[in-house]
């Protein structure tokens, strides 16, 4: 309410625009560098991560009657800036003026977390396949679990504007929750910064049991040579089998041999005859 007796004038969002840029300009030759929101199409968030999170939003009556304005200003561009860290999320939403919101999560509980890991243990193969959510049906279930996953529930969240709005959870502050999905699809390791717990331990168990360090070939895994020329197409040696025969000294025909010389008698005349 304006003064509390009349609505604040309509701003479009136009004007509302270029009226966050006009404010994030003053800031920029201050050193701070925006990081906007910027959504493609009507789609919010199109991978796991952000689906799961803003599913999770959704999914309680607390936030029902005040989350559809937020998609609303989301989509528009209304969310000029979100930083997420760990337990805190702030940003600037661009309204009738450049509001200020910050929104707190708390911590995943020790105890919770730990049950989350030893349940994922061993389905999760590497930190790769973690981030892009390409994991079974039972490991996705059993992180969106309500009240006992990784993702928070209202009581966990904590939010202020310095908008007028006197409802508990104004359109600024929905806006950045939604924003947060949205830029979960693309930093999907900011919702385990932001939840102050380590990714790694969900896929630490996973390496566990396996041999450190290999002592020598194991039995059967030795190729014979006959293997080896079949796999790289070459012709290896095999023992006496295939070496050449020594080389026979050559005797040279009776026609190349060098005649001796034949001693003829003298001749002469033999005195006394």
């Amino acid at each position: 309410m304006y003064d509390f007796y009349e609505w604040r004038p309509y701003v479009s969002v136009a004007a509302r625009r270029a009226q966050a840029a006009r404010a994030l300009a003053k800031l920029a030759k201050k050193g701070h560098v925006a990081s906007p929101v910027v959504i493609d199409g009507r789609r919010i968030a199109a991978t796991f991560w952000g689906k799961a999170w803003c599913g999770n939003l959704e999914r309680y009556s607390d936030f029902a009657n005040r989350l559809p304005r937020g998609r609303t200003y989301v989509r528009n561009g209304s969310v000029v800036d979100l930083r997420i860290a760990a337990g805190a999320v702030t940003a600037l939403v661009s309204g009738s003026s450049l509001y200020n919101v910050q929104v707190d999560v708390a911590t995943v509980p020790k105890a919770r977390w730990n049950a989350v890991c030893r349940d994922c243990a061993g389905a999760i193969d590497s930190l790769v396949e973690l981030l892009q959510g390409r994991f079974s049906k039972s490991v996705m279930e059993r992180l969106c679990r309500e009240h006992t996953g990784l993702f928070p529930s209202p009581k966990e969240i904590t939010f202020t504007c310095s908008c007028p709005d006197w409802a508990s959870m104004c359109k600024h502050v929905a806006a950045v929750l939604y924003g947060i999905g949205a830029r979960l699809d693309a930093q999907p390791e900011l919702l385990f910064a932001l939840r102050k717990v380590n990714q790694q331990d969900l896929i630490a168990r996973a390496g566990k049991g396996l041999p450190t360090k290999r002592t020598g070939p194991a039995t059967g895994k030795v190729l014979e040579g006959g293997n080896l020329s079949e796999i790289f197409g070459i012709e290896m040696a095999q023992g006496d089998a295939r070496q050449k025969p020594p080389a026979r000294r050559r005797v040279p025909s009776s026609s190349s041999r060098s005649a001796k010389p034949v001693r003829r008698p003298r001749t002469g005349r033999i005195r006394g005859s």
